[in-house]
């Protein structure tokens, strides 16, 4: 950020003033300065900064009247004002004002330098939400969100709100609905866009290495731990952390995380100090939350605690209006991946897109799609490219697939149809998990019981 960052410095002590800009200029940016509020004018009309370090008491025209006409024609330009503590209540109201912050002399050089990057570190933040704000209003985009539906639109709208603040979020919806994409839009649309974005996938996480994994261990803890290790908080410390699928974490866990949310301080297993966190949580789950409170599964109070916002990302079945624009915006993702030049679908493979009921969601377009981006040899995707199985229903009891049969208990039935869908997806657990309706670790537990492994 520094470099060609312009700082306009107005303060009417000429030593103070000299001093101040040099030091700004030593942090990298560069420094102008002018005496009082009027030439503080004349200089930003040429100077054109983007953020003005002012005192606010001088002579002719004090820091209050220039920030009252700057925010009038400039308000793009932002303030942080000097004070005395006199004056501290005018500073307050300079604050209500518009200006990002008041800093009381004698200053604090490195609080200044601080304040000074978090300014413009906001200022980022919100020319990047505009810009994101646009694309939304004429294309239909959010980052890598795609969707000019009502529906998405009001997901992508509720995302644009949340993204500047500090609230949690709880992120709802089928699987392959895109709901870590909706996270890492609403972390990169943040003032933490540019610090650390941290998932971990709670269902995919045994349920011994739970805690070890979020809150982190000191060496000789457990066995096998053989050295320190920090946990999710610690990593993303200033930034985001996303709880994925938060219903498969254990209870006791749970308890553990509400105290960190509370607290703001994590606790390694085996150590007998506190570190400090600064971390926005967000999290998700493909159940329905309150059926997962009503069943046990998750805390109440974590429930309460993490959905101050939630977020419901819509099944791609309930907007197959925006199927075009998520092909279009995939086939240049995947073209870059796979150095292709697809142009498009023809039609016969669109209407078979619009006919299907997508189970898989956003995920199972984007696999179906790179499968046809590979093998095609064109530049336009036909249904010759697209797998055998697409668009098959799933075996019922009249099928060659999976039949009922005199004498089969629940238990064999529900072992056969595991072992046929992995078959299917080649032991791709991840997607055999999706297919069958239950969690990674709901698969890997069932396998364990055939004593197939885990």
């Amino acid at each position: 950020m520094p470099g060609d960052t312009r700082v306009l410095v107005v303060e009417n002590d000429v030593r103070l003033r000299n001093a101040l800009a040099e030091l700004i200029r030593s942090w990298g940016y560069e420094a102008e300065s002018a005496p009082d509020g009027r030439q503080a004018l004349e200089k930003i009309s040429s100077l054109d900064p983007v953020l003005v370090v002012s005192d606010l008491r001088m002579p002719v025209m004090g820091g209050m009247d220039l920030l009252k006409q700057v925010r009038e024609t400039r308000p793009g330009i932002n303030f942080i004002m000097l004070t005395g503590h006199a004056s501290i209540d005018e500073a307050v109201e300079a604050t209500k004002l518009g200006a990002f912050n008041f800093l009381e002399k004698p200053l604090n050089p490195q609080r200044l330098q601080v304040e000074l990057r978090n300014c413009l570190e906001r200022q980022e933040s919100e020319r990047q939400l505009e810009v994101a704000r646009r694309r939304l209003r004429d294309l239909g985009f959010l980052g890598n969100l795609v969707g000019r539906s009502k529906v998405m639109q009001r997901v992508l709208g509720l995302i644009q709100q949340v993204a500047p603040s500090v609230a949690s979020v709880l992120i709802v919806g089928e699987s392959g609905t895109g709901k870590e994409l909706a996270a890492r839009t609403i972390h990169q649309l943040s003032p933490r866009g540019a610090k650390p974005f941290v998932a971990v996938n709670c269902a995919a996480i045994p349920e011994t290495l739970m805690e070890s994994e979020i809150f982190g261990h000191e060496k000789g803890s457990f066995t096998g731990a053989v050295e320190r290790r920090a946990g999710c908080f610690e990593l993303a410390d200033g930034g985001t952390l996303l709880l994925d699928e938060i219903g498969e974490m254990p209870i006791g866990t749970q308890a553990k995380l509400l105290r960190v949310l509370e607290d703001a301080r994590v606790r390694r297993l085996g150590s007998k100090s506190e570190i400090s966190v600064d971390v926005r949580v967000l999290a998700a789950t493909n159940k329905v939350p309150e059926e997962a409170v009503a069943g046990g599964q998750l805390r109440s109070d974590l429930y309460y605690r993490l959905n101050v916002v939630q977020i419901r990302m819509p099944p791609l079945r309930d907007h197959l209006e925006d199927l075009e624009d998520l092909v279009a915006a995939l086939l240049e993702d995947l073209n870059r991946k796979h150095n292709r030049a697809i142009k498009g679908l023809d039609n016969e493979v669109l209407d078979a897109f619009r006919e299907y009921s997508w189970p898989g969601n956003v995920r199972e377009l984007r696999n179906t799609l790179e499968r046809a981006v590979v093998v095609c040899s064109t530049d336009v995707l036909t249904k010759k490219h697209l797998s055998p199985e697409f668009g098959h229903p799933a075996p019922t009891a009249a099928d060659d697939g999976l039949r009922l049969r005199a004498g089969y208990t629940v238990a064999e039935m529900e072992r056969r149809l595991i072992r046929e869908t992995l078959a299917d997806t080649q032991n791709n657990k991840t997607r055999a998990a999706e297919m069958l309706g239950i969690s990674l670790k709901t698969l890997h537990n069932k396998l364990k019981q055939y004593g197939e492994g885990g």
